[in-house]
């Protein structure tokens, strides 16, 4: 998604790991401490960081074109004198990695970290674009475009705020079956339907949804979320990721008659304040991580790992080092 290449360089960025040393000055963590380390950091001290509504670190903000360490612009890894650059800050296909100290979140020791992996990244966006940014009401509806999982986790935080309803919107129809238990209760292919899903979602609720979720990263399908919304009081989330060139269009009426529209990076969650919390959601069994988890391997067989996601026949596989 014009992305610039950096090579050779060490990829990964959803991880959770032990940290095993730290470097002079570092006093928030110490060997031992069972930590998620995040994309995107948390340096508590911009006017991001220091503002309740933002989570976008003017320091640690991800940066997909940096490939070495802020502090003096030189990667950590090597090979042959030659240096392999890291990855968003965080390099986690790896069995070590160096991480600066805001990208790396404390959370609790008894939580296992193969499961609350997951929380570093795709899962916290997902139900944070619903809990922390769309914040449906209790009987609502909802509807969340794509399935994959960072969909079935804004579904998730649907059902955990108590919509009443929750429609799945997905080109694939052997995934709703799996997004019911995720509380998925409708299901809409736009591909059996002749006219706009839009359209289509405003028919089925009554003049449109209470909130929407877009997690494919399509801009007509955040067209779609946004103009099936209802008037007035109707907010859409877009979570999802466009193509560069890619331009958003819609008719000025949507946002006069009071529609809402938003975006959120990472859910809206600040990595060190908020992650320990949602950690602590998993262990009070308010949400389930496991149904998430389809499939395992070792890190010898990553590449059978991205030809499940290419293909799209898993959720979230996990990486044994």
């Amino acid at each position: 998604k014009g992305q610039n290449p950096v090579f050779p360089r060490i990829l990964g960025h959803e991880a959770a790991g032990i940290v095993e040393s730290v470097g002079e000055g570092v006093t928030d963590l110490k060997a031992g401490d069972h930590v998620l380390p995040v994309f995107t950091g948390e340096c508590k001290e911009c006017r991001h960081c220091k503002s309740e509504e933002s989570n976008m670190c003017d320091l640690l903000r991800i940066n997909t074109d940096r490939g070495v360490m802020l502090e003096d612009q030189k990667s950590r890894f090597s090979i042959n004198g030659k240096p392999i650059y890291n990855f968003v800050g965080t390099s986690t296909f790896s069995e070590y990695t160096v991480c600066h100290v805001g990208s790396v979140a404390k959370i609790n020791p008894l939580a296992p970290l193969d499961k609350v992996c997951i929380l570093s990244c795709g899962i916290s966006t997902g139900l944070g674009a619903t809990l922390n940014v769309a914040k449906p009401p209790k009987g609502s509806t909802v509807a969340v475009f794509g399935l994959g999982a960072v969909g079935l986790a804004a579904a998730e935080g649907a059902r955990m705020a108590g919509a009443s309803r929750i429609i799945g919107v997905d080109l694939v129809p052997s995934r709703f079956e799996l997004a019911k238990k995720f509380g998925v209760t409708d299901f809409v292919n736009p591909k059996e339907h002749s006219k706009p899903v839009q359209e289509v979602i405003v028919e089925m609720t009554d003049g449109g949804v209470d909130r929407s979720v877009e997690c494919t990263g399509n801009v007509n399908a955040m067209i779609s979320a946004f103009e099936c919304v209802h008037d007035v009081w109707g907010v859409a989330v877009l979570v999802g990721v466009p193509h560069k060139d890619a331009e958003f269009k819609t008719h000025q009426m949507n946002l006069l008659n009071e529609r809402t529209l938003k975006g959120t990076f990472f859910g809206n969650y600040k990595p060190r304040s908020d992650l320990p919390s949602v950690v602590e959601k998993y262990m009070n069994k308010e949400l389930e991580l496991e149904k998430f988890i389809t499939h395992e391997v070792p890190f010898a067989e990553i590449n059978k790992a991205f030809d499940l996601m290419l293909k799209g026949e898993g959720l979230r596989c996990i990486i044994t080092m």
